[in-house]
């Protein structure tokens, strides 16, 4: 059995983004060896979300008022976590959005259904975080 890890790192200049990460993964995919096996991917922070959906501008722009609309960034004051930092809003976007995925590879390609692709959410940007990518199988 293989094993692989490997750290992407992002940056997001704003509070809020969703990048897709799925050509980061495909290359730690290729880069393992792995050709049947599973592929984790996990955000490493508690204001960030690994998920998994379709790459399409609109979607993406209803999640993010969606998401403000469960959990407004503003007023800070409306949170008790926020004494010290102003991102419990980002802590409970992350909670509606997930840790993380985990995809089969199958004959060495990672195996989506129709549309599917791997998106990094960041909802308290402004600096470094990172994403693990863990791969195991034969």
């Amino acid at each position: 059995m293989k094993s692989y890890r490997h750290e992407l790192w992002f940056e997001v200049p704003g509070r809020r983004a969703f990048i897709n990460i799925t050509p980061n993964v495909e290359e730690c995919l290729a880069r393992s060896g792995v050709r049947e096996g599973l592929c984790l991917v996990n955000a490493m922070h508690i204001t960030a979300s690994v998920f998994i959906n379709d790459d399409e501008s609109g979607l993406h722009h209803d999640y993010d008022v969606w998401l403000e609309k469960l959990a407004p960034h503003e007023p800070v004051s409306q949170y008790r976590h926020n004494g010290y930092e102003d991102n419990a809003d980002a802590h409970m976007k992350r909670q509606v959005m997930g840790r993380e995925v985990v995809v089969a590879i199958t004959e060495g390609k990672l195996d989506f259904g129709t549309g599917e692709q791997i998106f990094y959410g960041e909802f308290d940007g402004g600096r470094k975080k990172r994403v693990l990518v863990k791969i195991i199988g034969e």
